[in-house]
């Protein structure tokens, strides 16, 4: 699922340090791979049986305050970011219940992509599926993130397949097929840079997402593993203040706005 498209977000900033290009190296991309692979592993577990289908359910309390209402993330990994050649990896999880609401209307709506920006604006700026077959998407989602006084945009391409396991649970997988920044957006003089060039605060993004229907609602999860540029050195504490904090902060508001959109939509009906 990608409503999430922006979960992914390391940071934004338009000081002269934060605008140093970091251009996207192959060992970067295999880094990525190899780390995306081994959450891959880990997903197949829950969903095999393995392990819990549900994150929330690995802990009372975690489970007490997601069935009261608050969302709650964490670093599946207990630190972050990692550290990969000239790259950060940033990985992080959530969960939010939805009450008095079943797994098909919640499924209804995250597959309604068309109309992500009604529900997950400003990030997401325009949204639109570029093909379907069943439950396999193809998807283009501009993303907008505003910090400090800078604006950086970002033209997304996504590959996303949802998968039912019964009749109360669904997982599914999106990842960025393309990622390029937008120079000059919505001026005459805008155009889009090669993928993998610019300033590099998101190069790739792969979302692992499960949906569960119980105790009157749906439990919806979020692990999302995220790609940006390295800190530079001697800027750590600048660029670190952008690239650390916002994946979370995209992670929670993209579950809040999950939950409320599927509310709304209901509510329209």
């Amino acid at each position: 699922m990608l409503t999430a498209a922006a979960v992914g977000w390391a940071g934004t900033g338009r000081l002269p340090a934060a605008d140093v290009a970091a251009d996207l190296r192959p060992e970067t991309v295999d880094a990525f791979d190899r780390y995306v692979k081994d959450v891959q592993a880990e997903v197949n577990d829950r969903v095999a049986g393995k392990k819990a289908f549900l994150w929330t359910d690995e802990s009372a309390d975690r489970l007490r305050r997601v069935r009261g209402g608050e969302v709650v993330t964490a670093r599946p990994a207990g630190r972050g970011p990692i550290d990969v050649p000239d790259g950060l990896i940033h990985d992080w999880v959530g969960a939010v219940f939805i009450a008095g609401v079943t797994v098909d209307q919640t499924i209804a709506f995250v597959q309604d992509y068309n109309r992500q920006a009604e529900f997950y604006g400003p990030e997401v700026v325009e949204s639109r599926i570029n093909s379907r077959e069943g439950n396999h998407f193809t998807l283009f989602i501009r993303l907008k993130k505003k910090k400090f006084l800078s604006t950086v945009v970002l033209d997304t391409v996504h590959d996303a397949t949802f998968f039912p396991l019964d009749r109360t649970r669904w997982y599914s997988r999106s990842r960025t097929t393309s990622v390029a920044e937008v120079k000059d957006p919505g001026t005459p003089r805008e155009r889009l840079l090669p993928p993998g060039t610019g300033r590099g605060y998101m190069w790739a993004l792969d979302s692992h997402w499960r949906f569960a229907e119980r105790d009157g609602g749906v439990y919806v999860e979020c692990r999302a593993v995220s790609l940006s540029r390295a800190i530079p050195t001697g800027l750590g504490l600048l660029i670190g203040l952008l690239v650390n904090d916002l994946p979370k902060d995209s992670l929670e508001n993209t579950l809040t706005s999950t939950r409320d959109g599927v509310l709304k939509t209901i509510r329209r009906r």
